[in-house]
């Protein structure tokens, strides 16, 4: 969603009654998002960057599961038969959300997700009254997310930037650190404390 406040993704989502002649006055659903990690295979840079998640590799028989992503909730309006409706998705770059350092742990492919439902459906019946019936979480899609279309849409709210939060005592000190040699940016002031990379000459 380029015009977003925060960056958003919209899931197309067609909703279609089994019954096409009752009269749908309105649908609320309720999302659980979940990254489905096993249905994808994974470069050995990516296996690298999942450390942090789920450990060495050799592990990941016992360690890989599916990863709740969000929850999300859509009131779709009346309809007859079917209807397509956008579901958006708020998206953080916060990397202490396990979804962000799973997605920016991807280099490329697609991101397999499974989207679960539950809700109610508000419908007239054959006499015109209205009804209400609930919505099972046995309703589910799955989708796969280009890794591609993730990136883009960080990179447009965030260009060329990351988000890191911090304890308040850890930014404290880092942030005396800082003042107290009076380092410019906080980018200096991590350069300065980070080992310099050696470069090996043949």
């Amino acid at each position: 969603m380029p015009y977003a406040v925060a960056p958003t993704l919209a899931f197309q989502l067609r909703i279609t009654n089994a019954n096409a002649d009752e009269i749908i006055h309105t649908v609320a659903l309720r999302c659980q998002i979940q990254i489905e990690v096993t249905r994808r295979r994974y470069a050995p840079e990516e296996q690298g960057r999942m450390r942090d998640l789920f450990g060495e590799p050799e592990r990941w028989s016992h360690t890989l599961r599916s990863l709740l992503w969000t929850h999300a909730s859509l009131v779709a309006p009346g309809f007859r038969g079917s209807t397509m409706v956008d579901l958006p998705i708020p998206c953080t770059f916060d990397f202490n959300v396990a979804a962000t350092k799973y997605f920016e742990g991807l280099i490329e492919g697609e991101i397999p997700i499974q989207v679960m439902f539950s809700g109610t459906a508000f419908y007239a019946d054959p006499d015109g009254v209205l009804q209400v019936a609930p919505i099972s979480w046995e309703q589910e899609a799955r989708f796969k997310l280009p890794v591609k279309v993730w990136r883009e849409m960080m990179e447009a709210y965030y260009p060329n930037n990351v988000w890191l939060n911090l304890r308040r005592d850890v930014f404290e000190r880092l942030y005396q650190y800082k003042t107290q040699r009076g380092i410019p940016t906080w980018e200096q002031a991590l350069e300065s404390v980070l080992p310099v990379e050696e470069t090996v000459s043949s």
